[in-house]
């Protein structure tokens, strides 16, 4: 059989839901293949065997456990044999996928960087990037929730780092989508309140600015009991 990956490259989406896409076949993993080449994405380093039976059969006898895992990788072996390197201590995903959560990352990471200058195209593909949804939102696996809380604080850090500097270099309407995705995860965010304050403020929409710095105010005190920082009051007074 061919090796799909000298052929053709293959895509693994993790963000929002799960998809493998390869040019040269329609991959049929299942859920069991699904979930095992999501672990191996998230780790991204070579999994001990036992590892990955603890973490995807974690309710299941250990010797069936590892049966089920040797039918789980020759299904997927049977459809894309380089997908996945197996050895008798480890396993690992094959470095030529590409992994659209590793993208994210590194543009999340890339706009948190203040010592890195952006160019104007490069803020234009942070636009596009998958920042504005959660790794496999709809899974429950216990393995996942560390994770997806950790690219949730990511996303939310990047998208109101990329809103700033979307309104440094006057791409307000962008600016404030950023902003408005961030608290889209999160409403009771106040410092995406503010760099959603700063954006219309900036474009020089000031009853925009007022309303937004009332609306946390209010969600803030109706949901926590608390006043908003001085910053934000600040905010509000200058609006």
């Amino acid at each position: 059989m061919a090796n799909c990956l000298d052929r053709a490259a293959c895509s693994l989406r993790l963000l929002d839901r799960f998809e493998f896409i390869a040019a040269c076949c329609e991959p049929r993993l299942g859920f069991a293949g699904q979930r095992l080449l999501a672990l191996l994405a998230l780790r991204q380093q070579g999994l001990d065997r036992r590892l990955v039976v603890r973490e995807l059969y974690p309710e299941i006898p250990p010797q069936r456990a590892a049966r089920s895992l040797r039918t789980t990788l020759w299904r997927i072996q049977r459809c894309c044999p380089a997908m996945v390197k197996v050895t008798p201590a480890e396993i690992r995903l094959a470095p030529e996928v590409t992994i659209d959560l590793h993208a994210a990352v590194h543009t999340a990471e890339l706009l948190l960087d203040q010592s890195v200058r952006m160019s104007t195209s490069e803020l234009g593909a942070a636009i596009h990037a998958r920042l504005t949804v959660d790794l496999l939102p709809d899974w429950p696996d216990d393995w996942l929730v560390l994770e997806r809380e950790r690219f949730r604080m990511l996303r939310l850090d990047a998208l109101e780092a990329l809103c700033g500097r979307l309104t440094a270099i006057g791409w307000y309407g962008a600016a404030i989508d950023a902003g408005l995705a961030a608290l889209a995860a999160d409403p009771l965010r106040e410092s995406a309140h503010c760099m959603l304050i700063k954006a219309h403020l900036a474009e020089g929409n000031i009853c925009e600015a007022r309303r937004q710095a009332q609306q946390c105010q209010q969600l803030m005190r109706g949901e926590l009991g608390l006043d908003p920082s001085l910053d934000l009051l600040a905010l509000l007074r200058g609006a």
